[in-house]
């Protein structure tokens, strides 16, 4: 294991989701690299480096969640950046050929603070073993 903090991007639109997934990820020992409200800004900080995992929100505006997964997951630089989507649409994130094949995992909305902050955790340790 490293003894690198583990950096992640937050990107959601709604400003208190976005602090909630702020202290959940605090809680899960990361470092917010960029905490955003869209898909562009959200991309351009997972390509600024050395971003360990990024928590995507489906709906934004720029680029929604899954075309910046698509983004992420084409460039060779960031393609080993772990990707946790979030969504209130239960059919969205479980889709074949949406969500379910281009993430690591997914959260529905509404979530609890703690539920996410260990999904955190779970996904960045996985990723060091």
């Amino acid at each position: 294991m490293t003894d690198r903090t583990r950096r992640i991007v937050i990107a959601d639109d709604d400003d208190d989701i976005r602090a909630l997934m702020v202290i959940a990820a605090g809680r899960a020992g990361a470092e917010v690299a960029a905490a955003v409200d869209n898909g562009v800004a959200a991309l351009e900080a997972v390509r600024g480096g050395e971003i360990d995992l990024a928590v995507l929100d489906i709906s934004m505006p720029g680029l929604n969640g899954i075309e910046v997964a698509d983004a992420i997951r084409s460039d060779a630089s960031t393609r080993s950046t772990r990707i946790l989507m979030v969504s209130a649409s239960v059919q969205l994130l479980t889709d074949h050929g949406t969500v379910a094949d281009r993430s690591d995992g997914f959260i529905v909305k509404p979530f609890s603070p703690r539920l996410l902050s260990t999904r955190i955790r779970e996904m960045l340790e996985d990723q060091t073993a």
